[in-house]
């Protein structure tokens, strides 16, 4: 059963939608090749990092009660016994009243739990060492097990392992990684005035812009973009088209064909495949009213408006939230997790109630007080206003705008 152009969904309601498609498979690999993967299953450390307690500064390890006190005006006066090496665990313990030179990394010997900086002391004759300030107990100490204790969850599944979380991985000797593999995104334009970028275009032609920058954007969301090619503005080519990228990809996105006008056939290309469940055919967005959203078996299949700028803005907003859920990421409709700009705006902008609009806007520093953003208005179909803009200014369904010098959320791209 067809739903209606009119029965538009809220942004919300389209999020949960999404949220219903389930990950896909899991794999394992190596660490080096696991960044910006999604992590299948909780990670537990195996030994504790660091595996005793070291410094993170050159300095003089010492008891800090030995300090207590100690200032320019009356500093403390210790004995240095010995010096710690880097690469070895101390083999003697300091009794009070004693302290030993370490340099950043050592581990500290029994009876040390602190780090005086070496700017804050003197070598005097006789292996006396003069302090000059206080520390208290764990002071420029990297404590055993801080980063990391045995047993303990260190990461959790969902987790999009950046540069941060493989350095994880390197120092505890994980090398071998369960992820959620990369969902294979098949992606197809729609149109009889499309033609390949490669080709120059006749009157009435234009090229494939959609698919180079929605492929783009699938790959930055952590999915396997996968060039479909380009399909008339034909029911049965369309159908053909979607039902054969199902059969060996996790989803499609296609351009084009989603609006009302007499020649697109999406909606019917999509209903002639067995199983299709047609979940969303409109969404108050703007710009993006047109976008479709297909359920075919357990794979979703997402349809653009053909305009470059609406296909772009709609793949920000749903699309690679979308994108992030298959590949398993735990927070993928969070957006406490995207770039966000305080601002203020340059100028009123208006907007309708009943819809959720994104305005692109560009951003003009001022030292010492907020960025302004000046909206850069245009017709969706321009790349120009995308190109221009830093980000995106979202006004909600209920509001009627937003007027000059408010300060606004600007999301940036």
């Amino acid at each position: 059963m067809r739903q209606d152009f009119l029965e538009t969904k809220s942004r919300k309601e389209v999020e949960a939608l999404l949220a219903e498609f389930a990950p896909v498979s899991v794999g394992t690999v190596d660490f080096s090749e696991a960044c910006w993967r999604v992590l299948a299953q909780d990670l537990v450390s195996a030994e504790d990092l660091p595996v005793g307690s070291r410094s993170s500064m050159d300095g003089y390890a010492l008891s800090a009660r030995d300090s207590f006190g100690a200032s320019e005006s009356n500093p403390a006066y210790l004995e240095c016994i010995r010096t710690i090496e880097v690469n070895r665990f101390p083999d003697f313990s300091l009794a009070s009243g004693e302290c030993a030179w370490i340099p950043t990394g050592g581990f500290l010997p029994q009876g040390a739990d602190s780090v005086v900086m070496v700017e804050y002391t003197d070598r005097l004759g006789g292996g006396t060492i003069e302090v000059r300030q206080s520390v208290a107990p764990g002071e420029n100490v990297m404590a055993k097990g801080e980063d990391a204790a045995a047993g303990q969850v260190v990461l959790r599944a969902g987790t999009r392992l950046r540069p941060q979380e493989v350095g994880l991985l390197a120092a505890l000797g994980i090398v071998s990684v369960p992820v959620y593999r990369r969902p294979k995104v098949a992606i197809l334009s729609t149109g009889d005035e499309l033609v390949p970028v490669e080709e120059k275009p006749a009157p009435g032609q234009i090229r494939d812009v959609n698919s180079y920058t929605v492929a783009a954007l699938v790959e930055e969301a952590g999915g396997e973009a996968v060039h479909c090619g380009l399909v008339k503005d034909d029911r049965e080519a369309l159908t053909e088209a979607v039902a054969r990228a199902l059969e060996d990809h996790d989803a499609v996105v296609l351009s084009g064909g989603s609006s009302k006008g007499t020649g697109d056939v999406t909606i019917e290309a999509l209903e002639a495949i067995p199983g299709a469940e047609i979940l969303v055919h409109g969404i108050r967005l703007s710009p993006g009213k047109p976008t479709i959203l297909a359920r075919i078996g357990d794979k979703p299949v997402l349809g653009l408006p053909g305009q470059a700028g609406s296909a772009q803005v709609v793949m920000a907003v749903l699309g690679q939230p979308l994108m992030r859920r298959l590949a398993g990421d735990g927070r993928a409709f969070d957006e406490s997790v995207r770039s966000w700009r305080r601002a203020r705006l340059a100028r009123n902008v208006g907007s309708r109630q009943g819809r959720e609009d994104y305005v692109r806007v560009r951003l003009e520093l001022h030292k010492g007080d907020l960025p302004l953003a000046h909206p850069v208005m245009g017709k969706s179909g321009l790349l120009r206003t995308l190109l221009q803009s830093d980000g995106l200014l979202r006004i909600p369904e209920e509001a009627e705008g937003v007027r000059e010098g408010a300060e606004v959320d600007i999301w940036i791209l």
